[in-house]
């Protein structure tokens, strides 16, 4: 008996490695640390600090053969599921790929004019969008607002289409198991009303299409313990001296955010079971939405000199207002959010014919205080986050590959 139960617990974990074969697939052998070390005046004080910033760092190198097809090789940095950061703006990528499934599901162009309406009163409406060059409202426009300049009320729309059950279900299918998108963002309604999403319909040349009502998920998403961080918090104007609670906020560990990473720009690398139902066209609207910089956009129009070149680009460029070169694109979201600050990021130069791609997190609240709009974003964080995709992309640049590749799938035309 004790045998069986050995054989089967091997069997489970070897069911596990082959439905799931990139859920460990990195190397923490130092590899991250002993680049950085190499640059003590851009890391001497993080890395004396690890502990207190919370670092968190994927990275993965990509070698192609003749045929172009990929190799990877990904190496870890005090990368652990079970140290909570705040993923802020991060999860609204996966909304993305959830929202184009859903409609490709359904049979729905992305473009087609979606209209949200309201049967609790916490709930707001949405009729139309000026933003948008036909004035309405859609998928496509929602998630053009998001990878542009990371739109928190687009992604809430979104998250009312897909449903909070369907968000996380579909998710923990496609083996993002430690993933939790429970709430909208930047609003105050509270977990209860967060399981709540509006009613929803999709409407062409006056028609409804397609009518949605408004949800309700039965099933609750935990956390596996408590999450409290910090040493205290401002509430009311007033500070409250005990440590801020995390357990009812969205969850999406460094791992899984790298891995998505992967499965939207590697499809055919990843097992069939992990991958969204997106079309071709979907994948080029989200590269092309992902590295456009909003001075190349037709609409939103009013995207000119308050949404600067590196707005939503810390790797690399962290958030610089001057102009960026063009050959080099981030295919990146970021977020920053309770003093964290994070970038997800494919990254590809198609004049040197360099690729990898690069995920970190840094904590920034030097007082562990949340609320108080103390956080050092811009004296900690971003040059962080600057230096660390400079030291990389700095070694892709010096290292040897056996064959250039060839980037012409990412290569895109932005509006203008």
């Amino acid at each position: 008996m004790i045998f069986f139960r050995v054989n089967k617990l091997l069997l489970y974990s070897l069911f596990t490695l082959v439905a799931f074969p990139s859920l460990a697939q990195f190397q923490a052998d130092g590899f991250i640390e002993n680049l950085l070390k190499k640059h003590p005046d851009r890391f001497s004080e993080i890395l004396s600090k690890p502990e207190k910033y919370q670092i968190q760092i994927l990275y993965t190198r990509i070698d192609r053969n003749k045929k172009n097809e990929p190799h990877f090789t990904t190496h870890g940095y005090r990368v652990n599921n079970t140290e909570y950061f705040y993923p802020a703006s991060t999860v609204k990528l996966p909304a993305i790929a959830l929202a184009f499934e859903k409609l490709n599901k359904l049979g729905i162009d992305k473009h087609t004019t979606m209209l949200t309406g309201t049967d609790r009163p916490e709930q707001t409406k949405v009729e139309k969008d000026t933003t948008a060059e036909n004035g309405l409202p859609s998928v496509a426009h929602y998630a053009k607002k998001i990878l542009l300049a990371s739109d928190n009320d687009a992604f809430n729309r979104l998250y009312e289409f897909i449903g909070q059950q369907e968000f996380n279900d579909s998710l923990h299918k496609k083996g993002f198991t430690n993933t939790r998108i429970v709430h909208r963002l930047e609003s105050p309604i509270g977990p209860e009303n967060n399981r709540y999403t509006n009613p929803v319909k999709f409407e062409k040349d006056g028609k409804v299409v397609y009518e949605q009502k408004g949800q309700y998920n039965t099933k609750e998403y935990k956390a596996p313990a408590q999450i409290l961080k910090g040493k205290g918090y401002m509430k009311n104007g007033a500070l409250v001296n005990e440590p801020f609670d995390f357990t009812t906020k969205n969850s999406f560990p460094l791992e899984e955010q790298h891995r998505l990473l992967k499965t939207l720009f590697f499809p055919d690398q990843v097992p069939a079971e992990q991958r969204f139902n997106l079309t071709p066209d979907d994948y080029r609207f989200i590269y092309q939405y992902m590295s456009q910089f909003p001075v190349e956009t037709d609409f939103p129009a009013n995207y000119t000199d308050d949404y600067y070149d590196g707005f939503v680009k810390f790797l690399i460029f962290g958030a610089t207002k001057t102009r960026l070169p063009r050959h080099i694109r981030l295919f990146n979201k970021c977020g920053d959010a309770y003093g964290f600050l994070l970038d997800n990021a494919y990254i590809a130069d198609f004049e040197k014919g360099i690729e990898f791609m690069l995920t970190a997190v840094i904590y920034c609240n030097d007082d562990e205080v949340f609320n108080d709009d103390k956080y050092d974003y811009d004296t900690i964080g971003l040059p962080f986050m600057a230096s660390l995709g400079k030291t990389f992309f700095e070694y892709e640049i010096s290292r040897k590959r056996s064959a250039r590749p060839d980037l012409g799938r990412f290569e895109v035309e932005y509006d203008k």
